[in-house]
């Protein structure tokens, strides 16, 4: 591995590790030095690699905005199938991505009050609601889906989905429910 190559497996490494400490602890409750101790590195050297925890905050909610718009460009042929995947996936990422999992309730906790201001701008741009309620739009055409207001039933189904992972972050033993449980919230 080269010294570059090392360098950004650190860098993704303090990253993975702000992340994880920034769900199970918060934003505000984790020090940069639980983030050193837990990569384990110095504070020192940390800061080698972020110059703050929000300028670290801030990569993360970065990263958050380009996967989080990937959802806009998965093809929706069959609304009720997507958002079977959309979550089966999700649930999955628990086991297997646990990063992924961190970062959808890490890029709700940062468009909340009292997260720094620019973090804040940056995870709204976000509009999931937005792309999923022109899905939910195909799907009440096609007469699968449920009528009214299309965003609000979006964003009805994203808190229920918001609210679980939150519940299993805190609570290891909770597990994920039925996808067809959240997934009812949408169907006629």
């Amino acid at each position: 591995m080269t010294r570059k190559e090392q360098k950004e497996e650190k860098k993704r490494t303090i990253l993975m590790t702000a992340l994880r400490l920034f769900v199970e602890r918060g934003f505000h409750e984790t020090k940069i030095s639980d983030i050193a101790a837990a990569v384990p590195m110095s504070v020192g050297l940390l800061f080698h690699y972020f110059e703050s925890k929000e300028v670290l905050l801030k990569e993360l909610v970065t990263m958050g905005v380009q996967y989080t718009s990937s959802v806009s460009k998965v093809p929706a042929k069959d609304p009720e199938a997507f958002f079977k995947m959309f979550l089966n996936q999700l649930f999955e990422f628990i086991n297997t991505q646990p990063w992924v999992f961190n970062m959808f309730v890490l890029m709700g906790q940062a468009r909340k009050a009292g997260m720094p201001e620019d973090v804040r701008e940056l995870a709204e741009k976000v509009n999931t609601s937005e792309e999923l309620s022109k899905i939910i739009i195909n799907g009440q055409k096609s007469g699968a889906f449920r009528e009214g207001d299309a965003l609000q039933l979006s964003i009805t189904f994203l808190a229920a989905v918001q609210g679980i992972i939150e519940e299993m972050a805190v609570n290891k033993d909770y597990k994920a429910p039925d996808p067809d449980w959240i997934i009812a919230i949408l169907l006629k």
